[in-house]
């Protein structure tokens, strides 16, 4: 398979990126790294990024956006922007545009995170992007044309970042990064369409 990921030098990107990589043909684009520079939150680099490649691809992954944390007092609607713009609109747009750079039959996956469902302090805008893009996944999965599925991989709190969230996440437990990646497996390689995979423990 020939696999775009975007976002493959974040911590769980690293990690999917390395499994992946074993037995399929992984493009990493990103930021500030990677083989193929992008900014997902401006459409025409979405664009110039996928006219880059030579072939079309079997799937692509992102794992990729941001949104601002901070206490709801502070948060200005600019802040609320950052997440909208980043994480919610920059993977939406990816689905808009690099559908038409897909194989029949080809995958689509997007991430989100447990705040959707159990929200933490300084999370206002966090969670709201995540929640949202949970709901667009369902609804989109019902209008792709040519066999295209889309999914979304919604993580807990991965091992590998515990010590830098843990005082956020109180009494969460952390997911091992092998079943993160184990979710992103069963978005590209399965057959169902319109999940939000959570792993949350």
């Amino acid at each position: 398979m020939k696999i775009l990921i975007i976002g493959g030098n974040g911590t769980i990107g690293k990690a999917v990126t390395a499994h992946l990589g074993k037995n399929n043909e992984v493009i990493v684009a990103g930021r500030s790294s990677g083989a193929i520079s992008v900014d997902i939150t401006d459409s025409p680099s979405i664009k110039n990024m996928f006219e880059q490649l030579v072939k079309k691809l079997d799937a692509i992954i992102c794992i990729a956006g941001e949104a601002k944390w901070d206490d709801f007092d502070t948060l200005s609607e600019e802040d609320y922007y950052i997440g909208l713009k980043s994480k919610l609109m920059g993977q939406v747009n990816l689905v808009r545009i690099g559908r038409d750079y897909l194989r029949e039959n080809g995958t689509i996956t997007l991430s989100t995170g447990i705040l959707a469902d159990h929200p933490v302090i300084k999370t206002a805008s966090a969670a709201m992007v995540n929640g949202a893009i949970h709901s667009f996944v369902k609804a989109v999965a019902l209008e792709l044309e040519n066999g295209i599925k889309i999914n979304a991989v919604s993580s807990g709190l991965v091992e590998d970042a515990y010590e830098k969230y843990k005082d956020y996440f109180v009494g969460h437990v952390p997911v091992p990064m092998q079943k993160v990646v184990t979710g992103y497996m069963e978005s590209v390689m399965g057959n169902e369409t319109g999940r939000i995979i959570k792993i949350y423990g």
